[in-house]
């Protein structure tokens, strides 16, 4: 039935004044836990860029700079909160509506579970545990208190994402035959990551995940089989807990097969391969804040996006599933699944053979 632009327009008034209606009239509210690199110098710039979200919390053990950082995004300091009390202090605050938890992973959960019994909905970084029980706790206490978990894959609302994927459904390289994925970098001594207490794992945990989520989008479909090796190169004290560089296979239900490797001794770049019967998709950079770069069977098809649109925009579909009453697309489930796939690759590490899925 055709619609006329009159009811068109109409009907879209109406759902954009229901949203105010359900809001207040005003942006969803986020708590910031934990003042570090990527809330302070990607997320919460970020937000600033929305038009549907502000920053109206901070959690952190350092008063002062707290304090500091309240005053750049207008937080009351009734507002500003430790890690002590937070949940406590944070239930009755109506201008929060929800958290973003940019903590080490070992702490995710905790911070998670006690923000959903707080009654706040969560946005939590990846990835999302260091463990398939601590995700199963988290998406059961957001489940309990009927609020929403949003795990930071990011590069799922990026747009050269989205039309890579879109022109593999649609069959411009024919059937997927092969996948190769690499993230990699030269860490620092003394980074938090190199902590297993702090990480749950090396470079896996923290960059191979975006090369499993790749595989994982790109083909739609599941592993069935993975099979990985991981070494120690560099004897500097950085890897006493944690693999220094891990390489792995997967073997999914059509056949496709996959190879992927991740370090923290080199700088591998970041990039991905999708090669099909009639052609290639290949990204690369693939990973990073912006910048990246796609070719759909040897031509440049990028979409141009820039820093901090894919904070924004992670931010922004949090808001709406508050909103709308919807589960968020990279949703706990989402992070449970990837959890799953790399404790099994780290089973295969330790056992030396492949594990089935």
């Amino acid at each position: 039935m055709a619609i006329s632009r009159r009811t068109f327009v109409a009907a879209a008034a109406s759902a954009l004044a229901a949203r105010g209606q359900q809001t207040g009239g005003r942006k969803i509210g986020y708590c910031i836990i934990g003042l570090g690199r990527i809330s302070m110098n990607e997320f919460m710039p970020g937000v600033l860029k929305s038009d549907k979200c502000r920053i109206t919390g901070l959690v952190s053990g350092h008063r002062d700079k707290a304090e500091r950082v309240a005053k750049q995004y207008n937080v009351p300091e009734t507002s500003i909160y430790t890690y002590e009390d937070f949940d406590k202090r944070m239930t009755s605050n109506s201008d929060v509506d929800a958290v973003y938890v940019a903590l080490p992973n070992s702490m995710h959960a905790e911070y998670t579970v006690r923000s959903a019994r707080a009654g706040k909905h969560v946005l939590c970084e990846k990835p999302m545990a260091v463990s398939v029980a601590e995700c199963k706790q988290m998406i059961g206490a957001a489940n309990a208190a009927n609020r929403k978990l949003l795990i930071a894959y990011r590069c799922q609302y990026e747009p050269n994402y989205l039309k890579a994927i879109q022109a593999i459904r649609n069959g411009e390289i024919g059937k997927i035959e092969l996948i190769d994925a690499s993230f990699g970098f030269n860490i620092g001594q003394n980074e938090w990551r190199t902590d297993k207490k702090l990480s749950g794992g090396g470079p896996l945990m923290d960059v191979g995940i975006y090369c499993l989520q790749a595989c994982r989008l790109m083909s739609g479909e599941e592993p069935a089989e993975v099979d990985g090796r991981s070494a120690v190169i560099d004897h500097d004290g950085r890897f006493e807990t944690v693999e220094e560089n891990l390489v792995w296979s997967m073997r999914f239900p059509s056949g496709l097969l996959t190879t992927c490797n991740t370090s923290f001794g080199t700088n591998t770049g970041g990039w991905f391969r999708v090669y099909g019967s009639k052609g290639k998709v290949e990204m690369e950079p693939a990973y990073s804040y912006d910048g990246l770069k796609l070719s759909i069977n040897g031509k440049d098809a990028t979409v141009e996006d820039h820093n901090p649109l894919q904070f924004t925009r992670e931010g922004d579909h949090l808001a709406d599933c508050i909103v709308d009453n919807k589960q968020p697309k990279s949703s706990g489930e989402e992070g449970l699944r990837d959890i799953r796939i790399l404790m099994a690759v780290y089973q295969s590490c330790r056992e030396k053979k492949a594990i089935s899925l």
